[in-house]
């Protein structure tokens, strides 16, 4: 079945900056925020919290997802496009944050490698898509609302 062209990007950051990424099994050589693709009729928020639990184990308890209210069209890289329906070449991303008082070691799914803690600039440096590092350096602040 075809991946419904929308999809969420959740970036986990502590109160100090320091910006969770994760690093792709299909393609090491990507490093991201949690993303993952809205299915059947959830809405953005369900998706959000879905995707953090299955790739971070990250839950309610260790904090609240705050909806940026930002979402961006891009084009799908060439090699997803086979998993959405022919002739689909844009997503729809739906920008969230996540953030918790400080590192944690991180529960990694299948679908990942690795993860890393980086400063906010750093993380902007090498977060993978234009859109996970715009929206690290947008919506990621410092403890008492510093950036």
């Amino acid at each position: 079945m075809a991946k419904r062209p929308e999809s969420v990007l959740v970036v986990v950051y502590t109160s100090n900056a320091e910006v969770l990424l994760l690093q792709r099994k299909d393609h090491p050589d990507f490093w991201q925020s949690v993303t993952g693709s809205l299915e059947g009729v959830e809405t953005s928020m369900e998706t959000a919290w879905r995707e953090l639990k299955e790739e971070t184990a990250l839950d309610r308890p260790h904090g609240t997802i705050q909806d940026c209210h930002l979402a961006n069209w891009f084009e799908i890289y060439p090699q997803w496009r086979h998993r959405y329906a022919v002739n689909v070449t844009k997503n729809l991303e739906h920008v969230f944050r996540f953030e918790i008082p400080e590192k944690i070691t991180i529960t990694l799914s299948d679908e990942h490698l690795a993860y890393c803690w980086l400063p906010k600039d750093e993380a902007a440096k090498v977060a993978s898509s234009p859109s996970n590092q715009e929206a690290i350096m947008t919506f990621v602040r410092r403890e008492h609302g510093r950036s």
